[in-house]
């Protein structure tokens, strides 16, 4: 009877790392609106589409883990546990969640681009939705519909770019780069 690899080769977990480093980079990448956008959204897309769901979630676990004991890898070189449980700490968690919508799809549907495509726009709406709960229950003066308003509707185009960008590069360099 064959077993299940659960074990990792050597070079996915150097990919695993740096996907996790342009996580890290493209969240310090601001680019100046009415909200400030970063690119951070992105590498988690084009990480999750480049390395395949386990080891693209696994980057943002790692992304989350060093954030957590302080390294300063969130947006605005910020670091510490205090950022995952602070106001916007919902969507920085929600990441983890396109990265398992993203590795259930593909899992039992395959690599095919309806399939990336409806993963993560699917993994971006529990990401916004979880990540506004999380904003709502923390700022009282914001009810959900606001909260919508000021966190998640300013950002719906630039990441609907994002992703298109993300599937674009990413689908043309795992052709490339034999990574999983």
């Amino acid at each position: 009877m064959e077993q299940k690899r659960a074990s990792f080769k050597t070079a996915e977990l150097a990919y695993i790392a740096l996907g996790a480093a342009l996580i890290t980079v493209c969240a310090w990448i601001t680019i100046p609106f009415t909200v400030p956008f970063t690119m951070q959204i992105f590498a988690v897309f084009f990480s999750l589409i480049l390395l395949g769901g386990r080891n693209g979630t696994l980057c943002v676990a790692v992304y989350l883990l060093l954030g957590a004991i302080g390294i300063p890898v969130f947006s605005g070189g910020k670091g510490g546990f205090s950022v995952l449980v602070g106001m916007t700490g919902g969507y920085l968690w929600g990441m983890l969640l396109i990265g398992m919508v993203y590795w259930i799809f593909t899992k039992l549907f395959g690599k095919k681009l309806w399939a990336e495509i409806v993963s993560l726009v699917f993994g971006l709406l529990l990401c916004y939705m979880f990540g506004t709960v999380w904003f709502t229950v923390l700022n009282a003066d914001h009810g959900f519909a606001s909260a919508l308003m000021i966190c998640v509707v300013p950002f719906l185009l630039p990441d609907a770019a994002k992703l298109a960008l993300a599937l674009v590069l990413g689908r043309k360099l795992r052709k490339l780069i034999p990574v999983s």
